[in-house]
């Protein structure tokens, strides 16, 4: 004889099925599907996850959650350049949306720098002669060869910058190698993105700006990066990959006794940018990663970022420099060891009175390193936390900083961090762990 916990047990469910059906039958519905009581809910899948509670700053208020409530109407698969920029148009709709990234996407669609500047009128060789420092003076270009840079450059920036709108989840699709060759995602005076699962490659400005007057030497200045915050707000970025690949610095030329740089930054968050949570990502082979903050006189009350458990390996500074915001710095991987011609000038900035917790992150110094250099400031910044981990080390990176420098960085902050989610107290495992766990391809 069955027992009565059993009887109870087919009762319930015959009933469950029973009520189904009648349901179907009445012409009210579709069956709705019936999961056993013990059974495990099914995942949400990446593009429709919001970031979790507590998950850094991005979690302030009423969260980030992107375009997970978007109706199926606004879910949208592209592959290809043309259809990424149709489905987020002129980044003005906010209706809630998913765009899923199948494969990399080639920003430039098949155009190259030639024929960006072709009925221009600009050549490089041209530009390079109208402005030597020794005929021309250290003065701002202008007239005729920078006209034709700035028109040539505008037919680029046509073609590679994306808007995009409020209330958006870009997401690569899994197992399809998703990214953005080439591109620049601006995320500018709009709310409540996510971008996931993406690696952004070769974002590269085919028309760089010689400006002698910046810093004794000049500078060629790209105009572009891969992606940028711009008086954005509640932005989650998780498991990207940031590369300059397949051109590294080393191979650029050099004019005027500088490098014609190309590439400007990974991720950069300004003009009053707030709520960031930046998580899981890996930083490679590049020079000027993150910028937090766009001047000494940005936004303040603002710029409040969180970046934890993120690789940052074969990066040359900015790692991040951040200006003003509370910054919580935690749970991240520094591999300070030369790759590809990036050898490093320091991790971390704290400047124009940043204020910044720096707590439980590892670096991997190789020998002839010094501790001192992982960190830069100007003398008015911030670096608050302890349990830093060198070659496994417990290190008070601030103290081996300003014991070798006159611009003192400051131990103290006027903040305390709470949105903390997922915070390891020892970064012991990190080396290891976060290699297998942060970037893009991990996420199914």
């Amino acid at each position: 004889m069955a027992s009565t916990s059993h009887r109870r047990s087919h009762r319930r469910r015959r009933t469950a099925l029973v009520s189904a059906a009648a349901v179907a039958a009445a012409g009210l519905g579709a069956v709705p599907f019936v999961m056993n009581a013990n059974a495990t809910p099914p995942a949400v899948e990446p593009a429709r996850q919001s970031l979790p509670a507590k998950d850094g700053w991005a979690a302030n208020g009423s969260g980030t959650t992107g375009g997970a409530k978007a109706d199926s109407k606004h879910v949208y698969t592209v592959s290809t350049r043309a259809q990424l920029a149709k489905v987020l148009g002129k980044g003005t709709d906010s209706t809630p949306k998913i765009i899923k990234v199948k494969g990399t996407i080639d920003a430039n669609g098949g155009s190259s720098c030639a024929d960006y500047a072709a009925g221009t009128g600009y050549s490089l060789a041209a530009y390079l002669k109208a402005y030597d420092p020794k005929t021309y003076g250290k003065k701002m270009p202008s007239g005729t060869q920078e006209n034709a840079r700035e028109a040539a450059e505008a037919k680029q920036k046509k073609n590679i910058v994306f808007k995009v709108p409020a209330n958006t989840t870009i997401v690569g699709v899994p197992g399809t190698k998703a990214g953005i060759k080439g591109g620049s995602l601006q995320v500018q005076d709009v709310k409540n993105i996510i971008i996931r699962n993406l690696t952004f490659s070769a974002t590269e400005d085919c028309f760089p700006q010689w400006d002698p007057t910046d810093g004794s030497a000049g500078e060629w200045n790209s105009n572009y990066d891969s992606v940028t915050l711009r008086g954005a707000t509640n932005v989650w970025a998780d498991h990207n990959t940031f590369t300059d690949a397949p051109t590294f610095d080393k191979a650029l030329k050099t004019y005027f006794g500088r490098k014609y740089q190309i590439h400007d930054g990974a991720l950069d968050i300004t003009n009053g940018s707030d709520l960031v949570t930046v998580e899981r990502n890996q930083f490679t082979n590049h020079d000027k990663t993150m910028l937090i903050g766009s001047s000494d006189s940005d936004t303040k009350g603002k710029l409040r970022v969180t970046i934890h458990h993120n690789v940052w390996k074969g990066i040359t500074q900015r790692a991040p420099l951040a200006r003003i915001g509370q910054i919580h710095l935690y749970n991240n991987f520094y591999d300070t060891t030369t790759v590809n011609g990036y050898a490093p000038k320091y991790s971390l900035d704290s400047r124009a009175e940043a204020q910044v917790v720096a707590e439980h992150n590892a670096w991997t110094v190789p020998s002839g390193g010094k501790v001192a250099k992982l960190l830069s400031g100007d003398g008015t910044g911030s670096v608050a936390g302890s349990g830093n981990l060198v070659n496994g080390k417990s290190t008070n990176i601030v103290a081996a900083y300003n014991a070798a420098s006159s611009k003192k960085i400051k131990t103290t902050v006027n903040w305390k961090p709470t949105l903390t989610a997922g915070l390891q107290t020892s970064a012991k495992s990190l080396p290891v762990e976060l290699l297998k766990t942060a970037g893009a391809g991990v996420l199914r």
